[in-house]
């Protein structure tokens, strides 16, 4: 018998586009709301415009190049196991 290949939605590079606009909709929306949102913060800076926005984006690649130094401290030869 002739076995088929089972088919994801996320295999379909249409519904990878769709994805894609949908999540920069939603990040647009979020920073639109964010014009008119009235915050009740305790610290001034946290009430900017797109505060906590770039603290998530700063804080992602504060983790990644972290990450990416302590690769090299933690990095084992390939064989290691082996040995």
């Amino acid at each position: 018998m002739d076995e088929q290949k089972k088919q994801y939605w996320l295999d379909r590079s249409e519904n990878v586009t769709k994805l894609y606009r949908g999540l920069w909709a939603l990040g647009i929306a979020l920073v639109v709301i964010d014009l008119f949102l009235h915050k009740h913060e305790e610290l001034d800076f946290a009430a900017w415009f797109g505060f906590y926005a770039m603290y998530g984006f700063f804080a992602c690649v504060a983790l990644v190049l972290a990450a990416k130094k302590l690769r090299r401290i933690l990095m084992r030869s390939e064989d290691y196991y082996d040995r």
